[in-house]
């Protein structure tokens, strides 16, 4: 770790492939680097494949880098069902940074992980967070409206979309939509654009109720004010140190056309979310997930890897087959009998 605490690449690489594999030690290593956590912005990237996800953040680093800042990258790839391989391909699309001191790509493969992220994708960020890097930039495999993992890691989520995203009931859908801070309506160029752009802020104004936050009670109501869109831009355009409405942004990354909007908007909800006390709240919920998840995959490994569990499993199987016993039964059955394995003793 001397090498790692000189800010030495290649410790820091090493370092990252032990946590993302979870080899000997990786949970002495993720404790001694966690008082240094909680420094990095952590920005997640996420929308469906195809959007331009990586172009925008290559963009993204090129723009932070200007600022003077250094930038950890975490792009995230699917892992293929047949051959448990994947291309990593988001690094091979951020070539033009890949090579800054300042930037460090790392690649990872979601290996089965629901989600849009890789089981390990938040113990990397903790890692490039300790090491010292100033922004954390998360991209997600971009698989759909399943992609919530990165609400959970990322301090602002950043949704992009593409005129074929879908049509307008599509972005009315709940879960991916739910989660985002910033919207950006990439290939912006292209027909459908303003549309999209149009329902989303529509679809704003109607779930949070802007609509009629400002409305009259009774007498003088200004009709032109009822249109949810409209409102839902104007309350975005507002700062507003209790309150964020996601702004809904335009952008043709291959253009270079909207990315300071962007960064600016990032800027702002941050800056929200110090302000509110958003941010505090966020971190101790993703402190108190990774407390869960941990205790989950420990439980899980010590019953698991067990021998003598599996074994009397099968012996139950017959019961649950004909009937006599339900699964629901095992399992209890099985939480009470396994009690010294579930709190890591040896059975004797």
């Amino acid at each position: 770790m001397e090498e790692f605490n000189a800010g030495k690449s290649a410790a820091l690489a090493r370092v990252v492939s032990i946590v993302e594999n979870h080899r000997p030690g990786f949970e002495e290593i993720l404790g001694s680097l966690h008082p240094r956590t909680g420094r990095a912005r952590r920005i997640g990237l996420t929308g469906p494949p195809g959007a331009g996800k990586s172009t925008i953040a290559s963009l993204l680093v090129k723009t932070l880098r200007e600022q003077g800042l250094t930038v950890g990258v975490i792009a995230v790839d699917p892992t293929s069902p047949f051959t448990g391989g994947s291309l990593l391909g988001d690094r091979v699309r951020m070539e033009s940074v890949a090579l800054d001191p300042g930037v460090f790509i790392r690649s990872m493969a979601t290996r089965g992980s629901l989600g849009g992220l890789a089981a390990a994708t938040r113990e990397v960020a903790d890692v490039l967070d300790a090491f010292g890097f100033d922004r954390l930039l998360i991209e997600t495999v971009g698989v759909g409206q399943s992609e919530l993992d990165v609400a959970r890691t990322a301090d602002s989520t950043v949704l992009v979309l593409v005129p074929e995203s879908g049509d307008s009931i599509q972005t009315l859908k709940a879960g991916v939509m739910e989660i985002a801070d910033i919207f950006v309506v990439n290939k912006a160029d292209r027909p459908g654009a303003d549309r999209l752009r149009n329902d989303v802020e529509l679809m704003l104004g109607l779930r949070k109720g802007v609509s009629f936050g400002n409305v009259p009670a009774h007498h003088g109501i200004d009709l032109k004010r009822l249109n949810p869109a409209r409102l839902a831009r104007e309350s975005a355009a507002v700062a507003n140190p209790t309150e964020w409405t996601p702004p809904v942004l335009s952008a043709v990354a291959t253009k270079h056309e909207g990315i300071p909007e962007i960064m600016a908007a990032v800027d702002r909800h941050f800056a929200y979310l110090e302000q509110s006390g958003t941010l505090r709240a966020r971190r101790r919920e993703r402190l108190r997930e990774r407390v869960m998840d941990v205790v989950e995959r420990k439980v899980s490994d010590r019953l698991w890897k067990d021998p003598g569990t599996r074994t009397w499993l099968e012996e139950q199987l017959p019961s649950v087959e004909e009937g006599t016993a339900t699964p629901f039964a095992v399992a209890d059955q099985l939480l009470r009998q396994s009690a010294e394995l579930v709190r890591g003793e040896q059975r004797t």
